[in-house]
């Protein structure tokens, strides 16, 4: 196979995690400022009924002649001439720690071009492939839109590198326009910004190129399709012309935004109010202020939420069953005698496809630097692998697998298995998985200086040994974590078998039902139940 079939297969690879039901994501971004080890975090959950394969770019250098093929939906062939030089990437970090996630908003969906030849997830494959820092990223997706159009719906990306952070959000210009419309902002040190499936980004200066950057259009246009009138006294705002919100939008995507803003400043007291769809309720912020600085497993933490202690709590109520599920089962919504209801959607779902917690450091070498945390499945029972930027290989059980049939040998696989199993029992369960999960993450994360400290020791001396030395180290931890969490779906098969809890000794226990929950059960049937009294 040739470079250029090469290229044009990975491309098609690469897309191919991203089927149309993924679109569900969650993003956070956190600067350096407000990390306890000056890291810049992006999270990225991939959530779709999917299988992904996480995959390995080597750099490469291209001939003059080289190009990137994209098809088009109608069969067309765009050719993209090849940069003399792209960069490794792994999974969706490149070797000088920039990171890319997205979260799809939707918007305006008559403003979708089908003639557009690019896709979000070929930008982001091409900008990690060819920019190193964040602003760069910003640029080379930017000018391809521009030259060969974009295809997706309205985008937010997350940009971070060992600097900065930026959301870039974007929309097409509909049949047969131009390029795309666009506003890009970057996060303030110190705060740390969200988004999930909404557009964020309101105001914004237009005299402030360090910090905020936008396409030439990006106010005409809304003008002259009508979806902003400068004669009204209101400044302009991206979100409201582009991506206007409604109360289904809200519940379903300000709500993940309300938890995590929450979480990080607890101390502003954000009110519900707006993500329940109260009229005049005041919107949240585009980014906030940590009230206290926070570490990577912080930032996990933070993907793993379904509103535990508010009154959204997903495990509390009839709702979540006898054993407290905190998922729920497509559809989302339903109707029930003409009126429209629908289930909370929280930041942990079991849709998760993927997700990582990357870190971007500029004291370190890049190599060293940047750190992709990488999960399958539910980010609440799924466990983190360090896969470091300065790779070479990756544990083969992340990039196996096939969603039409289960195996042992596939990391997706084996994270669902356990997951699935425990929604029969999850109360219990859970907190079996979490032992394990505490355990295997948190020595993750005490080896992490050892590791890193041998790895500048050798990048002094030997840079060539980095990438051995951390490949090693990558690879050996993730299978292990995979070899782990299989036998951990085999004990939670034998400790709860047939709804029974076997005690640490091994005696089969019956457990039964919370009194709470059986008390909702008298109370919806109170005849059928109840022994006669004689």
């Amino acid at each position: 196979m040739n470079s250029k079939m090469r290229i044009f297969v990975f491309l098609l690879l690469f897309s191919s995690i991203w089927i149309s039901q993924s679109i569900s994501c969650t993003n956070i971004l956190v600067t350096k400022g407000a990390t306890v080890d000056s890291s810049v975090i992006i999270t990225y959950s991939c959530d779709g009924e999917f299988l992904p394969h996480l995959r390995y770019t080597p750099a490469a250098d291209h001939a003059k002649d080289e190009f990137v093929e994209i098809r088009r939906r109608g069969g067309e062939v765009v050719k993209i001439p090849q940069v003399p030089h792209t960069y490794a990437v792994v999974g969706l970090i490149n070797e000088y720690q920039l990171s890319i996630g997205e979260t799809t908003t939707t918007g305006r969906e008559e403003l979708r071009n089908p003639d557009g030849a690019l896709h979000y997830w070929t930008l982001m494959n091409l900008a990690l492939q060819r920019a190193k820092t964040a602003r760069e990223a910003i640029k080379v997706i930017t000018d391809l839109v521009d030259k060969y159009g974009y295809a997706s719906t309205a985008e937010a990306f997350s940009i971070g590198d060992p600097n900065e952070a930026w959301i870039l959000e974007m929309i097409g210009p509909g049949p047969g326009g131009k390029g795309a419309i666009w506003v890009a902002r970057r996060i303030p040190d110190g705060y740390v910004s969200c988004h999930a499936n909404l557009s964020r980004i309101g105001e914004f200066p237009l005299d402030d190129p360090e910090n905020c950057l936008y396409s030439k259009n990006v106010i005409s246009f809304a003008v002259k399709k009508g979806y902003y009138n400068p004669k009204s006294g209101e400044p302009f705002r991206f979100n409201l012309a582009y991506c206007p919100p409604d109360p289904e939008s809200l519940r379903y995507c300000a709500t993940r935004v309300w938890s995590i803003l929450r979480r990080v400043a607890p101390s502003l007291n954000l009110s519900p109010d707006f993500h329940r769809g109260v009229k005049g309720a005041s919107s949240y912020p585009l980014w906030v202020k940590a009230d206290q600085k926070l570490t990577t497993a912080d930032v996990m933490s933070l993907m793993r939420d379904h509103y535990e202690g508010t009154d959204f709590d997903m495990t509390k109520g009839v709702d979540a069953g006898p054993f407290g599920c905190p998922n729920r089962w497509r559809p989302i919504d339903w109707e029930v005698d003409s009126v429209k209801y629908c289930w909370e959607r929280p930041i942990s779902t079991q849709q998760t496809g993927f997700s990582f917690v990357s870190q971007s450091r500029d004291h370190f070498p890049n190599p060293i630097g940047g750190v992709l945390w990488y999960g399958m499945d539910d980010t609440y029972t799924t466990c983190y692998i360090p896969l470091y930027c300065g790779i070479k290989n990756i544990p083969q059980p992340f990039a196996r697998g096939d969603i039409r049939k289960f195996s042992w040998d596939s990391a997706w696989w084996v994270f669902n298995f356990v997951a699935n199993f425990a929604n029969l029992k999850y109360s219990y369960m859970v907190k079996d998985i979490q032992k394990v999960q505490r355990k295997l993450e948190g020595n993750e994360f005490k080896l992490q200086p050892v590791i890193e400290k041998t790895a500048a020791a050798l990048y002094e001396s030997n840079p060539d040994l980095v990438a051995d030395y951390l490949t090693n180290y990558c690879v050996s931890n993730g299978e292990n974590v995979v070899k782990q969490w299989r036998e951990l779906g085999e004990a939670l098969i034998t400790k709860y078998n047939d709804g029974y809890v076997k005690d640490e000794k091994g005696r089969i226990q019956s457990v039964g039902y919370p009194e709470q929950w059986l008390r909702d059960v008298i109370q919806l049937r109170p005849d059928q139940f109840k022994l006669p009294q004689w």
